[in-house]
């Protein structure tokens, strides 16, 4: 079954980014409409797909990532406003017979995402 998924690798410490937390939003016609949210286990993965069967739709969707917050949590050293603070991948699924995985790989001063397996 078709799904999606992400999981997220602080990489200033070369750990899984335990307790993230992240918000889920398919994009319509300009608006953003929550799917859900939660926070990442102790691997950096969400205990579940996001979306998966008759809910993973084609279309526009954000996940959002709290890392300032994470960061700030872990006690990193951190500038007045963060210069990563929340985290926005807006990706497209054009193939929801596909599964998609959209990881996040971040720091407090850079982040990179790409469409894994």
């Amino acid at each position: 079954m078709a799904k999606l998924t992400t999981h997220v690798l602080n990489i200033a410490d070369g750990i899984p980014a335990a307790g993230m937390r992240y918000a889920l939003y398919r994009v319509e016609d300009g608006a953003r409409v929550a799917l859900g949210d939660g926070r990442t286990g102790a691997d950096g993965r969400c205990g579940k797909p996001l979306l998966e069967g008759t809910a993973l739709r084609a279309g526009i969707y954000e996940l959002v990532f709290d890392a300032g917050d994470y960061f700030q949590a872990q006690g990193a050293d951190l500038p007045a406003p963060r210069f990563v603070d929340r985290v926005v991948l807006r990706f497209g699924i054009a193939d929801p017979g596909q599964s998609y995985h959209v990881p996040l790989l971040v720091s407090p001063w850079s982040w990179s995402t790409y469409r894994g397996s």
